[in-house]
C-alpha cells in the first residue's frame, strides 16, 4: 500500500473526480455528535458486529452503527439480542440500530438502552424489504402508514432524552407507492437528529442502480436536519459525487465495505483532500482476514462458531483474486483459527488487488421482487394499529 491511487483502481465514473476542496464539506452532526468525515457504516445483519466495526474504525473515522437489534427481544432479555447490543472497548461513540413495529416496545427498548447508559446514538430501521417482514406489515411496509410511523418515531424520540435518534428508510414499496418524502418529514417533525435514505424501493431489493435523484428531492424537502444518502458507494469518490450531486449532508456505506474495510481509509483521504492509497495486495488482505477472524473469535468466545460466521467474509475478501474459487471452497471448511492460518499461508501474497473487483457487488444481490403486504393493507392508510410480533423477524436490509 502507499503512494497515490493508481488509475487502474478508479472506475471510469470516478477517474476525474477530484478530492474535496478544503472547507467544501463541513462535519456531519448527529445531535451533539460531530461525525467527520461525514460517513456512516450501514447496519448489516450478521456483519456489523463489534469485531467488524472495530476493524473498520481502525482505518478511518466516522460513525459505525451496530447490526439491527429487535426491540421486543431486547425488552424481553433475549440473550443473543443482548450480545448483539454490546460494544467493544474501542467504541467511544456507541451507535445502535433498533427495529420495532410497536410504539410501546420501541419506547421500552429505548428507555432500557438509554437508562442503562448503553448508547450514544439510536437509529430506527424502516427499510427492511424481506418478504416475511413486509408480508406481516413490518419493515418497509411501515412508512406506507404514516400515522403508525409517526407513533413509533415519537415513542422512540420521547424515550431517548438527550440521545439522538435517526431513522433510515427506502424510497417506497415500488415505483407506484413512494413513501420517502412523508417519512423524511415525519422524522423531521418528530425530533429526529437526521434521516437516511437507501435510494432503492423495497421491490428493487439491491438490484440496479440507486436513484440518487430521490436523495436530492428528500434534501430539498427536509431542511432542518441532516439528510444522509445510501446506495452504490463502492469507491471513495462515489461519496463525493453523491454529496455534490444531491446536496446530502453525509453518506451511508453498506455493501461497498464488505471484504474491503480499508474503504473507510479511502473515504477519510478524499474528504481530507488527499489521494487514496492503492488497495492492499493479497498479502495485506490475508493479514486483515486473520485479524478480523481473531477479533470475531474473541467476541464470540468459541472458534468454531466464529469461523462459521467468518465464511461469508472469506468470500468477500477473496473476491476477484486469481485462484479465489478453490480457495473459498477450502475456507468454507475451516473450523479453527489455526486452520485458517494454514490455508491462507499458501496464497500468493504478492498478487496485486484485482482492479475489476473494486466495484463487484458483495453481499445481497437477489434481483427484484414483488413486495408482499398483508391482505387489505392498503385499504386504510390512516390505520395506526401495530402489526403483530411476527413482523419483528430479525432481518435487516434497509
Amino acid at each position: 500500500m502507499g503512494g497515490r491511487m493508481d488509475p487502474i483502481y478508479r472506475s471510469a465514473l470516478n477517474r476525474d473526480v477530484p478530492p474535496a476542496r478544503p472547507g467544501e464539506f463541513g462535519p456531519l452532526r448527529i445531535g451533539a455528535i460531530p461525525v467527520w468525515p461525514p460517513v456512516v457504516l450501514a447496519p448489516m445483519a450478521g456483519v456489523t458486529n463489534p469485531p467488524f466495526r472495530t476493524l473498520c474504525r481502525r482505518y478511518g473515522a466516522g460513525l459505525y452503527v451496530s447490526e439491527m437489534v429487535t426491540a421486543r427481544a431486547l425488552v424481553e432479555g433475549n440473550r443473543k439480542t443482548l450480545l448483539m447490543a454490546s460494544f467493544g472497548a474501542e467504541e467511544s461513540t456507541r451507535s445502535l440500530q433498533l427495529y420495532g413495529v410497536d410504539p410501546f416496545y420501541v419506547g421500552e427498548a429505548v428507555r432500557l438502552l438509554v437508562g442503562e447508559g448503553r448508547v450514544d446514538h439510536l437509529d430506527l430501521n424502516f427499510g427492511c424489504p424481506v418478504r416475511k417482514v413486509t408480508s406481516r406489515g413490518g419493515g418497509a411496509a411501515i412508512p406506507v402508514k404514516p400515522r403508525l410511523l409517526r407513533s413509533i418515531v415519537r415513542s422512540a424520540v420521547g424515550a431517548a432524552g438527550g440521545v439522538p435518534v435517526t431513522i433510515k428508510f427506502r424510497i417506497g414499496i415500488d415505483e407506484q407507492i413512494l413513501t420517502y418524502l412523508d417519512a423524511g418529514r415525519i422524522g423531521e417533525d418528530e425530533g429526529c437528529a437526521a434521516v437516511g435514505l437507501h435510494a432503492r424501493t423495497a421491490a428493487q431489493l439491491y438490484d440496479g442502480e440507486a436513484c440518487w435523484g430521490a436523495i436530492a428531492r428528500l434534501k430539498q424537502s427536509v431542511t432542518r436536519i441532516p439528510v444522509l444518502g445510501n446506495g452504490d458507494i463502492w469507491e471513495a469518490e462515489d461519496a463525493l459525487r453523491m454529496m455534490r450531486t444531491t446536496g446530502c449532508d453525509g453518506v451511508i456505506v453498506g455493501r461497498g465495505c464488505l471484504g474491503r474495510p480499508w474503504l473507510f481509509r479511502d473515504l477519510a483521504d478524499v474528504f481530507e483532500s488527499r489521494e487514496p492509497a492503492d488497495p492492499p495486495g493479497f498479502g495485506g488482505v490475508v493479514d486483515v482476514m486473520l485479524e478480523h477472524a481473531r477479533l470475531l473469535a474473541e467476541w464470540l468466545g468459541e472458534e468454531a462458531t466464529a469461523m462459521r460466521s467468518f465464511r461469508k467474509h472469506s468470500s468477500w475478501y477473496t473476491k476477484g483474486f486469481r485462484g479465489g474459487a478453490p480457495l473459498r471452497q477450502r475456507l468454507m471448511q475451516v473450523a479453527r483459527l489455526v486452520e485458517l492460518r494454514d490455508v491462507l499461508s499458501e496464497v500468493d501474497r504478492a498478487q496485486p488487488f484485482p482492479p475489476d473487483a473494486v466495484r463487484v457487488p458483495r453481499g445481497k444481490t437477489a434481483g427484484r421482487q414483488k413486495v408482499a403486504l398483508p391482505e387489505g393493507y392498503l385499504d386504510d392508510l390512516e390505520d395506526d394499529t401495530p402489526p403483530g410480533i411476527e413482523a419483528e423477524a430479525a432481518d435487516s436490509g434497509g
